[in-house]
């Protein structure tokens, strides 16, 4: 149980029965030129997602030794290896010979890393260890042909990266009071049960949809919104990183209930964002839906990387129909639902008929999440402090 549970719910409880909510000291107005002018965005995507440490997968996706991961994030081939001293290493999936892709995309296990155009292999640690008709090709200092390292860390059950060659980070320094929020999770030893990726609207458009409770009742109606209270938020945040509670239905049972009963995590929801493209959602029982939000090669699009948890394996036909119920509604809510509404967003974004968007108070946490990209703009990276919580509860 996350150790802050009781006073989440008494929070949640005061706003259920006052019919309140967290809120921002006041609205927020955003030119929309921070969602269309793709200068901009491409000044962002290289500030923001190729230059701070993001989420690019959990730590479970590499279970042993030799396990890797290769994934295209951004236009950067990424290649995750897992060594035998069980780290996890980022490198660049090209080789170094003549540039060929090492691996093709997905997930698996390899003895060594072998290049199918030539031959070269290299280790888990991506030291060049092979070549093939290596005595005629001609002499070469091996070690400056080993493959390009990318800096990354493993925090809380997740494999957090930099994208740029050279970039070094501190993970702790980076998550703050955040990181031991998320360890609260034990992401390590969830049941990786379900992934898929889902196309979606533009990084903006997508990201606001994660981060308020305000639409629940209207475009959640058949899924999430049958369990959560909407226009209800419990709000932390830990510099651009966040926490945010929502009520269940149920909230409202406590009233009457002595605390020593209470039950507080059956009536609150917890989504844990991670600034930029992380989301956390615990949304039923023993089920957890986790969402990395990659933006596309233009501001209008992005993919989400969705990853199903299941607290253990399911084995008996009652829980394997749990969790594809889980995954099920989980899927409709967000491919057919948040982005059947981002979509309309962001074809509307072409037309004139608003200059600015408007957030509103009872929408801190998307106010939060636009205030720290404009931070992080204006900016030097060595600038950032590390990051503390601040409750919400205004």
């Amino acid at each position: 149980m996350n150790k802050d549970a009781m006073s989440l719910v008494r929070r949640a409880l005061r706003h259920f029965k006052q019919s309140t909510t967290d809120q921002a000291d006041s609205t927020m107005e955003i030119s929309l030129s921070a969602y269309r002018d793709e200068t901009r965005y491409g000044l962002e995507i290289e500030r923001i997602f190729k230059h701070l440490p993001i989420a690019v997968a959990l730590s479970i996706e590499l279970p042993e030794s030799g396990s890797y991961r290769a994934m295209t994030v951004m236009g950067v081939p990424l290649l995750l290896v897992r060594g035998e001293d069980l780290k996890v290493r980022a490198m660049l999936n090209v080789c170094r010979h003549r540039g060929a892709k090492l691996c093709e995309e997905g997930a698996g296990k390899s003895r060594l890393i072998v290049c199918p155009y030539h031959a070269w292999s290299y280790n888990y640690e991506g030291a060049l260890v092979g070549r093939y008709g290596g005595d005629t090709f001609g002499e070469i200092a091996s070690d400056s042909y080993g493959l390009t390292g990318l800096h990354c860390e493993e925090k809380a059950g997740i494999i957090w990266a930099s994208l740029t060659p050279g970039d070094v980070f501190d993970v702790d320094h980076w998550l703050g009071d955040f990181g031991e929020e998320l360890e609260t999770l034990d992401l390590n030893n969830w049941h990786l049960y379900e992934q898929r990726d889902l196309a979606g609207p533009g990084w903006k458009v997508t990201m606001d949809g994660y981060l308020e409770a305000y639409h629940h009742q209207l475009v959640h109606r058949e899924t999430v919104g049958k369990y959560t209270v909407g226009n209800l938020l419990v709000l932390d945040t830990y510099g651009p990183h966040q926490r945010l509670t929502f009520g269940r239905r149920t909230l409202g049972e406590l009233i009457d209930q002595p605390q020593d009963e209470w039950q507080p995590m059956e009536h609150i929801r917890l989504i844990h964002s991670g600034f930029p493209n992380l989301s956390i959602s615990g949304i039923l029982g023993d089920h957890c839906l986790v969402s990395q939000v990659f933006p596309g090669e233009t501001s209008e699009t992005t993919i989400t990387r969705q990853t199903v948890l299941v607290a253990k394996k399911p084995v008996t036909d009652a829980e394997i129909e749990a969790t594809e119920t889980f995954s099920a509604l989980t899927l409709k809510a967000v491919r057919d639902e948040d982005y059947r509404v981002g979509n309309s967003i962001q074809s509307g974004l072409k037309s004139a008929a608003n200059e600015y968007f408007i957030f509103g108070r009872n929408e801190p946490a998307v106010q939060n999440y636009h205030q720290a990209i404009e931070e992080f703009m204006a900016m030097e990276s060595n600038q950032w402090e590390r990051p503390k919580k601040d409750s919400g509860g205004r």
